[in-house]
């Protein structure tokens, strides 16, 4: 029996293959036999913006709807360009800094791709 390489997200010890995909039982992650083969991380977060465009780390975007922000009586009114810093698992998936307001957190529903 060969040894099966262990989660490469939570390090458990406990995978199983079933099919084309390794399986981890105590984080439910899977990933491909290929992948572990070609060393190659298959983790890439996919972001996507209101008109389904693929948004990337650098990338320039324009807000599509007045946002209020949360404890302030500021607004990010429409049409405001931002440059994303970095793009990030959650529910507000973009990190960016925008002028005159600092930094922020967006969520991709709200902007598109400019």
């Amino acid at each position: 029996m060969s040894q099966l390489p262990p989660c490469p997200k939570c390090n458990s010890e406990y995978t199983y293959e079933d099919g084309g995909l390794l399986i981890c039982p105590e984080c439910a992650h899977e990933w491909s036999k290929e992948a572990v083969a070609a060393g190659v991380a298959e983790e890439t977060l996919i972001v996507r913006d209101a008109n389904g465009n693929q948004l990337h780390d650098g990338d320039y975007v324009t807000v599509i709807k007045d946002l209020k922000i949360k404890g302030s009586s500021s607004v990010v009114k429409v049409g405001t360009k931002v440059k994303i810093n970095r793009l990030v698992e959650g529910d507000h998936d973009i990190d960016c800094k925008i002028d005159g307001i600092g930094a922020m957190m967006l969520k991709s529903a709200f902007v598109k791709k400019a």
